[in-house]
Order: structure tokens, then C-alpha cells, then sequence
């Protein structure tokens, strides 16, 4: 036990040591403040004394025989000089004051913002003293000194005597209120409780008159008594004005017990100490901070705030909606004839079949009307379900599709187009509060629905969209609606786009954005992708950027793009470390069947993958295609594209195709389209987005100042066999290799196929055999789906190719 104590005692010597050096720097340090203020106190006091003698002698500090009258010698008498004739006159005393204020407060422990607070207090007054003095007392320079001197002429030049005069008086008003915390709501308080302590000695000494007559008379021998019983028993039931009275009393009787207030200080200090040892002690325990990382991003929060991804285009300027062209039509036209004439048909019509009708409302859309039927009890839904084709025909319509039953409603619907359709303006669906007061990641006003409402969805939680409909129904018009509604509501740092365009006039609008919103990969030089091994090169890069993003989530231990993106703008992600701020990404392809035909499983493979996994990490793809057949639109694609977009088709196939479901063939084209993400259909109205609309937007935003280059995506470096280094051995040659070579060259088709067939190979053979003849170059290099190319015409070149060969 003894060890252990000589062990703690060790121990607790060194920080006592350490506190013991702090608090002798301190003293010190105190120590030489104090002297330094009471020495120019006394060298300022001495000026005033023997000011005059000195004066001729201060400029020649370095002759010692020269005589000063200063208490302080030459020092004192230069110091004065120059502070109190030179400098700020009677004021200078401030300066003295400030050092022996700094001191005194360093020593005791007081907080830098106190000592800071009373030397800027000291140097405004030490100021405006010596203005003052300057003003009224000119004629002596030594109270002013040379710069309240100046300084009153620079006043009075510029503000002239009335005006120098209002000044200092403001000045002192300043004073007043916030150095003396002087105001006129104190003042009048004071005066109040000056007069209510006059009132109240006034009536003290009327009753002390009044005791002493009592004391005088003889009939009361003992007064003393009762009254110290009745003070004894009636002090915890006293109300407060005779507390007050009674206050000078028990501070008398507290005064007479001073040994009792000692000992509650000291056992007060003695408690202080015992808590602070504890907290000491508690401090010294915890070796390790927990939240390290939290503390640095929140004193970074502190001081330079959230991590801004817009700063570096802090300027740019959304584009107006002024751009966006105005068609006219405040509303939706109601021909009251029509839906008269309608309704009655198709009640007629309905009857012929024996089927009565409770209930028929209408609802009217920009180019549908909604008939929901009630039936009356006991008819079955089917029957009304057959009925279509008879509904049409009566009603003389095009486009007549049945909803039985609408889903939520217990009732059947009746899509009728309307005669006189509305068109759906882009500048009427942008300008919506709907779309502008949207809290979604990714918005997209698509249109509106039948009840006219604007129809806005999250691309982010779709989190993928296929668009398909035969040619000429609205999908390029529906693609510009999408990319439209981005650009209205997110920034360039926000969202980037990489547009591919097989039909090379759709998007080349968007151009002008390519250094705001697109993306491209580093070699190439249009971001506006056209050529399919392009295509191929970006899908594959975007997949390599998937991996990578999903790399950053697993270091910040998140699970998607928004709360990685959160946490990053908090600086709790350390960019030192890779980490960055993680823009979307929205692919759009517009012929989605092009590049099927023409690359294949190339192009499906790498979709199929971002379909799958790419959504956590803000990656989204908006597919379109005009021939909605199964080679196109596999299952795969279909399984990962839960949010679909149909327009107008021609046959129920397709439509199956695309929304698993009928009713694409029945809608009237022209941006009419069925709108599904897993659960019911929604038939809306395209917005319609002229290309001169489109061209106003890109323009504007492309004039604004923008980034040095479009975002870069990784760079991927493809794996045809081109890249690849084949052996030419000739040693190891297949037999078969020259009869190959002649099959190949007669028929100018260098694919592994052909030989099969025509020396009756197997696959892996007539695969070897074309890899050694593009090694030997004879056919070119593999070109995705398409046949290899043959680099040798006939066989008279052929036998010259194997005669060099062997030379």
C-alpha cells in the first residue's frame, strides 16, 4: 500500500509542478503590467509639476549630463513628453490605467472578453478626452495635447463649431448608455426610490418620537420584553413591507454571528474545490473523443458553414418561364351540347342491351372526358366491358376505352375524346404550383390528367422510366418534357445528363448546356452521343462510376446518394480521402431499338446492370423506344423498369408489351398517354414543348457563365479484340487454318458461323480458327454483332499473302 501511494503522490506532482510554473509566469507577468502603469502615472504626474524645465531637455536622450527634473529621469520625461504635449494631453492618464486594469485582471483569472470590453471602453474614452479638451481648452495645449488639438481643427473645418459641438455630445450620450449603462427608465427609477426612502425616514422618525414618549412615561416598566417576543414569534408570518421594515434589524443580529458567516465561505470554498477536483479528475479519465470526426465537422459547420455544391456557379440564373410559349387557353372549354349529346348515347346505347344505368357524371379533361357509370344491382361488369367496340360505333369516336372498375371507385369509366381538344402548355405545367412548391428530388411535370391537375413525378423514386409508342405519337416531345421540367428546377451542380441520340437530330439542341448539365467520357469531343461504340464505351463507364459511388456510400457507411450528399454538405466526409459531392446522373437514350439491333447483349448487358443496382446512387435511365416488341423490350429490361410510359401504339401486343395490360392501341395519339409504376394506369396529356421553346432555354442557360468542361465520367478502355495480343505462331496453327482462310475470303464474311457450316466445325474450334486469323490478318478485328471484315479480296492475294509468309 505504501508503493501504491508513493506511485500517486509521483504522479500528481507533475501537473501541480506544471500549475506552479503557470501561476509564477502569471504573477510575473501581472507584477510587470502594474509597475509599467504606475511608472507612467508618475512620469505624467511629474510633467504636470516640472513639465516646463524638461521640455527643452526630452529631445536629447542620448547626452546623460543634461539635467531632468522627471521623477522618472529622461525616460519618464520623453514618455510624458510625447504622450501628454504630443499625444492626447490630460487624457494620456487612460494609457497607465489600461496596463494596471490588464494586470490586475490577467492575475485573477477574469475572461479575455471583460479585458477586451474595458480597453476599448479606455481607448474611446482616452479619444474622446482629448477632443473635448482640444474644444474648450485650446489655449492649452498640454490638456488636449497635439491630436485632440488637430483633431478639433479637422472637426471644426469640416462641421464647423455647432456641429463639433453636437458630436461630443453624442458622444457622451454613447458613454452614458453603454460604458455607465446610464438610461432615462434608471434615472427616473432612482428618483423614485429616492423619494420612497425619504418617505419612509420620515416615517421612522415620527414612530421612534412616538416610542421615546411611551419609554418616558412611567407606566410601563419592562418594554423591551414583549417586544423582543413578539419579533421572536411573529417573524415567519411577517408580510413583505415588514420584512423591509424590519431589514435594518436582522442585519444586526446576522452581524453579531460573523464567525458563522466564515465558516459557511469556507465550507462554500471548500465544496467549490471538491467539485472542480471532481470534474478534474473526470477529464484526466477520459483518454479517448468518442466523436472526433463530429466535433471537427461541426466546428467547420461553425465557422465556414455547409458545404455549398452551387458555389462555383453561385450567379447562374434558372431559366424564366417567359421562355416557354403561351398558347392562349387560360382553360378547359366545356361544351355543355357535347356532353348532352355523349351521355345520351351512351345511355341509349346501354339500354338496347338491357342494362340500366343510377348514376352518370362527367368529368372533362384537355382531351378526354370521363363518364363514370353506376349500374344499377345485379349487372355484371363484364357485360359493360364487351360493349366497347358498340359504345364506339355509337358515339362515332376514336379512341373509346373502358376502365371497369376504376380502381378506388366503385364505379365504370368511360374515356371519350373530346371534339375540340385542349392543348397541354409547357409553360402552363412548369408554371403550376404543384410543379414549383414540388419537394422532390428529381421533379417531372409529364402533364396533366383528366381532372385537369398537373401531373408531377419523382424520377428519383421511380427510379427508371421506359417510354415506347409507334412514330409521331410524343416521345421525343415527352423526352423534351422531362429534360424541360430538370432544368427548370435543378441546378447544373445538381443533376448531369448523358443523352444518347442514334438519330442524331433529336438532342443536338441540348449542345449548348454541355459544359452546365451533360456528361460525356474524357476522349470523346461531342457529349451528345451518336455513334453505337460510343454508346458502349459510356454505358460501361457509367457502370464503372456506379461501382466507384458505391464505394464512396460503403467509406461514409450510408445506403444512398441523398444521405451520403447530406452528410458530405455537413463536412463530415473528408475530400482528402476521395470523397466529393455526387451530382445525379439521368441517362436518355432515344432509340432504345437501334442500338439492340445493332450491339445487343453489348448494350442490354451494361442497362440491365444500372437498372439493377444503380438507383441508390443516383444514377437513373429514361429508355425510349418506338417498336415495343419482346427482342427489344426483354424481360430483364421490363423487371427493371417498373414506371412505364405508353403512347399511342397499333396493335394490343404492344401494349401488353409495354404495360403488361390493354389500352395503348384505344388512346388518340398526339401526347396522349398511360402513365404505370407497378399499380393502377393514369391516362395524362403530354405537355407540349416546341423545338424553338427548347432552343430559347439551352440558349439562355448557355450564355451564362459556366464549368471549364462537361462532367468527366471514368474513363473505360474496351475489351474488343482488338486491344487484345493474339499468338501468330505459326507452329501452332490449326489444320484446318488455310481451307479457313479460302472459306472466309471467297465468301467475304469472316464469322465463326460460316466456318461451322461449311467445314462442319464445332463453336469453340471455329472460334479459335478466327482468332488466329485476325492474328494473321486476315479479318479484321470483332465488331459486336455485326460479321468481322475481310482484309484480303480474293484468293489470288491470299496465296500471295502465304507465299510472303513462309519467305
Amino acid at each position: 500500500m505504501k508503493k501504491e501511494n508513493k506511485k500517486t503522490t509521483s504522479k500528481k506532482a507533475a501537473p501541480q509542478h506544471e500549475t506552479s510554473i503557470l501561476k509564477n509566469s502569471r504573477f510575473i507577468f501581472t507584477i510587470l503590467l502594474v509597475i509599467t502603469g504606475i511608472a507612467l502615472a508618475l512620469s505624467f504626474i511629474s510633467y504636470f509639476i516640472t513639465g516646463t524645465a524638461d521640455q527643452s531637455n526630452v529631445d536629447v536622450l542620448s547626452n546623460r549630463n543634461i539635467p531632468v527634473s522627471n521623477w522618472l529621469g529622461k525616460v519618464g520625461a520623453y514618455l510624458a513628453q510625447t504622450l501628454i504635449f504630443n499625444g492626447f494631453g490630460i487624457a494620456a492618464f487612460f494609457i497607465p490605467k489600461i496596463f494596471i486594469h490588464t494586470g490586475i485582471f490577467a492575475f485573477f483569472g477574469i475572461p479575455k472578453a471583460r479585458i477586451k470590453k474595458c480597453v476599448f471602453w479606455d481607448l474611446f474614452s482616452l479619444l474622446t478626452l482629448s477632443i473635448a479638451m482640444g474644444f474648450f481648452w485650446n489655449s492649452h495645449p498640454e490638456l488636449g495635447g497635439v491630436i485632440g488639438y488637430e483633431m478639433n481643427l479637422f472637426f471644426q473645418d469640416y462641421l464647423g463649431t455647432i456641429g463639433t459641438i453636437l458630436l461630443l455630445s453624442f458622444i457622451l450620450v454613447l458613454l452614458l448608455l453603454f460604458r455607465f449603462k446610464l438610461s432615462p427608465t434608471k434615472f427616473r427609477n432612482k428618483i423614485h426610490t429616492l423619494n420612497s426612502n425619504l418617505k419612509k425616514d420620515g416615517k421612522e422618525e415620527n414612530e421612534l418620537n412616538t416610542t421615546t414618549e411611551t419609554s418616558s412615561a412611567p407606566t410601563t416598566p419592562k418594554p423591551i420584553q414583549p417586544i423582543i417576543k413578539t419579533v421572536e414569534n411573529k417573524e415567519p408570518q411577517v408580510s413583505k413591507i415588514e420584512v423591509e421594515k424590519a431589514a435594518p434589524i436582522v442585519e444586526q443580529k446576522q452581524e453579531i454571528t460573523p464567525s458563522q458567516k466564515e465558516e459557511t465561505q469556507q465550507t462554500r470554498v471548500h465544496s467549490e474545490k471538491i467539485t472542480s477536483n471532481e470534474g478534474d479528475f473526470v477529464i484526466e479519465t477520459v483518454k479517448e473523443e468518442i466523436t472526433v470526426e463530429e466535433n471537427l465537422a461541426s466546428r467547420l459547420v461553425q465557422d465556414f458553414g455547409e458545404f455549398d455544391p452551387t458555389l462555383e456557379l453561385s450567379n447562374y440564373q434558372f431559366p424564366t418561364i417567359e421562355l416557354l410559349k403561351d398558347y392562349g387557353s387560360a382553360g378547359i372549354t366545356i361544351n355543355q351540347e357535347e356532353l348532352e349529346e355523349n351521355k345520351n348515347r351512351i345511355v341509349d346505347t346501354l339500354k338496347n342491351y338491357k342494362i340500366d344505368i343510377a348514376q352518370i357524371k362527367a368529368t372533362v379533361g384537355p382531351t378526354v372526358t370521363l363518364y363514370e357509370i353506376v349500374p344499377e344491382a345485379g349487372v355484371r361488369i363484364s357485360k359493360i366491358k364487351n360493349l366497347e367496340d358498340d359504345i364506339a360505333l355509337s358515339l362515332s369516336a376514336l379512341g373509346i376505352r373502358i376502365i371497369a372498375p376504376i380502381p378506388g371507385k366503385g364505379t365504370i369509366g368511360i374515356e371519350v375524346p373530346n371534339n375540340n381538344p385542349t392543348i397541354v402548355s409547357m409553360r402552363s405545367v412548369v408554371g403550376s404550383p404543384k410543379f414549383q412548391s414540388a419537394e422532390m428530388e428529381l421533379p417531372i411535370a409529364l402533364g396533366k390528367t383528366i381532372s385537369n391537375e398537373t401531373f408531377v413525378v419523382d424520377l428519383a423514386k421511380m427510379p427508371h422510366l421506359l417510354m415506347a409508342g409507334a412514330t409521331g405519337q410524343g416521345k421525343s416531345v415527352g423526352l423534351n418534357a422531362v429534360l424541360t421540367s430538370l432544368l427548370y428546377k435543378k441546378h447544373p451542380a445538381e443533376v448531369k445528363f448523358v443523352l444518347v441520340d442514334p438519330k442524331k437530330v433529336e438532342l443536338t439542341l441540348f449542345n449548348k448546356i454541355e459544359r452546365h448539365y451533360l456528361a460525356k467520357l474524357p476522349d470523346s469531343g461531342d457529349a451528345i452521343i451518336t455513334d453505337n461504340t460510343k454508346v458502349i464505351h459510356t454505358l460501361n463507364s457509367l457502370c464503372i462510376e456506379m461501382d466507384n459511388r458505391y464505394d464512396l456510400l460503403k467509406d461514409a457507411m450510408v445506403r444512398n446518394i441523398k444521405e451520403y450528399n447530406e452528410k458530405f454538405k455537413q463536412r463530415r466526409l473528408n475530400p482528402e480521402n476521395g470523397h466529393k459531392f455526387l451530382p445525379y446522373i439521368v441517362l436518355v437514350v432515344d432509340e432504345f431499338a437501334d442500338l439492340i439491333m445493332t450491339a445487343g447483349k453489348e448494350v442490354e448487358t451494361p442497362i440491365a446492370r444500372l437498372a439493377q443496382l444503380a438507383r441508390a446512387i443516383g444514377i437513373h435511365l429514361i429508355i425510349a423506344t418506338q417498336r415495343p416488341s419482346v427482342n427489344v423490350i426483354t424481360g430483364i429490361i421490363k423487371a427493371n423498369f417498373p414506371a412505364r410510359i405508353a403512347f399511342r401504339v397499333t396493335s394490343k401486343i404492344d401494349s401488353r408489351t409495354i404495360l403488361d395490360s390493354q389500352g395503348a392501341d384505344q388512346l388518340i395519339g398526339r401526347g396522349d398517354m398511360l402513365y404505370t409504376q407497378g399499380n393502377e394506369l393514369v391516362r395524362v396529356q403530354c405537355a407540349f414543348v416546341d423545338t424553338p421553346e427548347v432552343d430559347l432555354i439551352t440558349e439562355f442557360i448557355g450564355s451564362q457563365k459556366a464549368y471549364p468542361d462537361a462532367y468527366l465520367l471514368p474513363e473505360y478502355v474496351g475489351e474488343d479484340s482488338s486491344g487484345i495480343s493474339l499468338d501468330n505462331d505459326i507452329s501452332e496453327r490449326d489444320s484446318l487454318f488455310r481451307e479457313a482462310a479460302e472459306t472466309i475470303v471467297i465468301a467475304q464474311q469472316g464469322s465463326a458461323s460460316l466456318l461451322q457450316r461449311k467445314l462442319k466445325l464445332g463453336y469453340n474450334r471455329a472460334g479459335r480458327l478466327i482468332d488466329q486469323l485476325e492474328a494473321a490478318g486476315i479479318v479484321g478485328p470483332f465488331e459486336g454483332s455485326k460479321a468481322r471484315s475481310v482484309l484480303i479480296p480474293d484468293l489470288v492475294a491470299l496465296d500471295y499473302f502465304f507465299k510472303e509468309e513462309q519467305n
